[in-house]
């Protein structure tokens, strides 16, 4: 027997032909699935290094379609705004730190591969919370952590916009889901934020206690436990957003951990390397004088942003490179799987966003050849 998918797609019942996994797949994409490297893989894991190098070429194509650096540049500016309230969102949660040594010493653990100007402006932030919500308690402190959170909602609103354009779906949730999802975010991210902090300071402790025993031995150990760490959590942080942002049937998590370890890994090179680069190459004081703090700190949540976006687009693109299902739930066809890049199967050629990329190139060679014999005819009847 055979079903339909929600496009007319022939799809033989399960047990048809003696593979289950054959339901998954259109018959008219079946031979197409064969030669398609990582047609069948139901985890990235599995995607051969053809499928991953596929995958990388549609995601540089689909960075320039996307905008990517606009959609980079709009979190960076919404993560701006949000980042005083998610700060107080973050200090309220860990308890109100009324020590201000305190606040400086974890903090020299947590900034300290981002640039001084970045470090500077978020340790003052931290601060002036600290100073301004030293005496508050109680229900006080629970107001005044729900409009922390609320003013910090605006960078969460910002990464689920961008990841809808990634995933090509459009926003069909009503206000409150989208504000209560925003705000589970904002809350998720604060719940990291923490973890992070104490496990920087439980290190540096380590650190600072394990060398006079152990000698230098100890000293490597706890920092390759440190990265170790920093990239579990923010992996894990980075997946819980790719996860419950977009406006789709979920994916499931092993289809999101390769874009999550990439969009850390993205984050702490690019932190580095910005700091490096304003400490020895550019000089922004120069250019912008006292406005060079608040420049730095824009283009270092710009150049973070956009890497955690990269990850995110290879997750996309894996998930098209793929013919199983790769959403939660029961395995179903192409076609009823609540996500477009789950239900697409475009792989033989091009998404329907790269084709419409190609046709916008051809039209523009053709308008350019066409200006170009109009400029020669008008200059030999000349």
């Amino acid at each position: 027997m055979q079903s339909l998918d929600q496009s007319g797609s022939n799809i033989p019942a399960e047990g048809t032909d003696g593979d289950p996994d054959s339901a998954s797949v259109p018959i008219h994409n079946q031979t197409e699935a064969v030669t398609i490297p990582g047609a069948a893989a139901k985890s990235p894991w599995q995607l051969p290094a053809s499928a991953w190098w596929q995958i990388v070429k549609r995601a540089f194509i689909m960075a320039g379609f996307h905008n990517l650096n606009l959609l980079a540049a709009g979190v960076a500016f919404f993560t701006f705004l949000a980042i005083t309230p998610l700060i107080a969102a973050t200090v309220m949660t860990y308890g109100l730190i009324g020590n201000v040594e305190t606040v400086e010493r974890q903090m020299q653990a947590v900034t300290e591969f981002v640039p001084s100007d970045v470090a500077s402006v978020v340790k003052n932030q931290l601060l002036g919370v600290v100073t301004a919500n030293a005496g508050v308690t109680g229900f006080a402190l629970a107001i005044a952590l729900f409009f922390a959170v609320f003013g910090g909602m605006r960078a969460a609103n910002g990464l689920v916009a961008a990841l809808n354009v990634i995933n090509e779906e459009h926003e069909t949730r009503g206000f409150l889901r989208v504000t209560m999802r925003a705000a589970l975010l904002t809350l998720a991210g604060v719940a990291i934020a923490i973890t992070g902090v104490v496990s920087a300071s439980v290190f540096a402790w380590l650190q600072v206690s394990s060398t006079p025993l152990l000698g230098p031995i100890a000293e490597r150990v706890v920092e390759v436990l440190t990265w170790i760490v920093a990239l579990t959590l923010g992996s894990i942080g980075f997946a819980v957003i790719m996860r419950f942002a977009p406006d789709r049937t979920r994916a499931q998590w092993r289809w999101l951990m390769p874009g999550a370890l990439l969009s850390t890994l993205l984050f702490l090179i690019v932190s580095f390397g910005f700091s490096l680069y304003v400490a020895y190459v550019s000089d922004y004081n120069a250019t912008y004088g006292s406005l060079s703090a608040v420049v730095v700190f824009l283009m270092w949540l710009f150049l973070a942003a956009y890497g955690i976006l990269i990850g995110a687009l290879v997750n996309a693109e894996a998930e098209r490179q793929t013919f199983k299902d790769s959403t939660i739930g029961p395995d179903r066809p192409m076609g009823q799987r609540g996500a477009v890049l789950a239900d697409s199967d475009m792989l033989g050629g091009h998404s329907e966003a790269m084709a419409e990329k190609k046709r916008r190139r051809h039209a523009r060679h053709l308008a350019q050849k066409a200006a170009r014999e109009d400029a020669g005819q008008r200059a030999g009847g000349s």
